[in-house]
């Protein structure tokens, strides 16, 4: 009933057992629930590791267990703290994965099964993108990292983008949840969705991309400086892998008109986010970066984090963050 909390059935019969007879001895509880001392032990040394059961005054024959409303919230917490933990796991391959993908595709595909033009420079690269858009037939997917973009630069798009609408192809695009708080970029986003375009935004992005038709792919060649120069991928099987990023951060994005939704310590997804860089050691620079907001916006969500986590310093903040279940206590 509860192995989904991490409880198998076994433990789960010990623990009843022992809520309902507290006085019986090891002994008792073997003979009453029909297993061996050793199996009943083992079960109980899991019992203890989940903190459902302790031992009186160091006795090994003395346990007490907690209540069961206690023992549910030490489950769901313990749960919590995985499901971070693999949130966190997973936001670090999507990074790994989208690296990789763009050191192969500045490398080259030795095999040949991957086409690559280089395109070197700010105003080359936008007039790439132009010809590429303008061939656009079915879907454009964007990752668009780096925050807010200017006013000048969403009007400069609204031509391009319109002529995409008009000819019936389909655009998605995930911005950072940064941009929720810059109205121009709301304005655009609102244009996009009266034409029929989908928009979503998500704390961090992987990569800055554009795939078009599922066939070409753009991305930087300096990932820290796109103006610098990009490559243009056609076909195989990077490309794929690519489509596959973009859909993984797609679904669980959210999309631009509902709220971000707060965890069970009150924080958005920015904030956790925040946490979850602060704990890995990041500069205000590099989270503000990431998040597309500026170092002086990164420094305020920081001191709040630790106001809130009663702390002084950001290892304390870290500290207190993992003792609170606000993250996973693991590397």
């Amino acid at each position: 009933m509860l192995e989904t909390l991490g409880l198998d059935s076994l433990s789960e019969r010990v623990y009843r057992a022992m809520l309902g007879h507290p006085t019986e001895g090891v002994a008792e509880l073997a003979k009453r629930l029909g297993i061996s001392a050793p199996e009943l032990r083992e079960a109980m040394d899991h019992l203890s590791a989940l903190a459902l059961v302790r031992c009186q005054d160091g006795q090994n024959e003395g346990f007490r267990t907690v209540s069961p409303e206690v023992a549910m919230e030490l489950l769901l917490a313990r749960q919590q703290a995985e499901l971070a933990a693999q949130q966190q796991r997973l936001e670090v391959s999507r990074a790994a994965a989208a690296q990789l993908i763009a050191e192969c595709s500045i490398l080259g595909d030795p095999q040949g099964s991957v086409e690559s033009e280089r395109v070197m420079g700010a105003e080359a690269i936008r007039e790439r993108l132009a010809q590429l858009g303008a061939a656009a037939e079915e879907e454009v997917l964007n990752f668009a990292p780096g925050g807010a973009h200017t006013e000048e630069d969403l009007r400069a798009s609204r031509e391009p983008n319109a002529a995409l609408f008009e000819r019936g192809v389909k655009m998605r695009t995930v911005y950072l949840d940064s941009v929720r708080n810059h109205q121009p970029t709301l304005d655009h986003v609102k244009w996009l969705n009266s034409l029929g375009g989908r928009v979503r935004t998500t704390p961090t992005l992987p990569i800055r991309m554009i795939v078009i038709d599922r066939r070409q792919a753009i991305l930087p060649l300096d990932t820290m400086d796109a103006r610098v120069g990009a490559v243009v991928l056609t076909g195989g099987s990077v490309v794929s892998a690519l489509c596959a990023l973009f859909e993984n951060v797609w679904a669980d994005a959210v999309p631009i008109g509902d709220s971000t939704a707060m965890d069970r310590h009150g924080m958005a997804p920015l904030e956790a986010r925040t946490l979850g860089m602060l704990a890995e050691g990041l500069t205000d620079e590099a989270i503000a970066k990431r998040l597309g907001v500026s170092p002086r916006t990164a420094r305020r969500i920081a001191a709040e984090l630790m106001d809130r986590l009663d702390a002084r310093s950001r290892f304390q903040a870290g500290v207190h963050a993992v003792q609170d279940g606000w993250l996973p206590a693991t590397r």
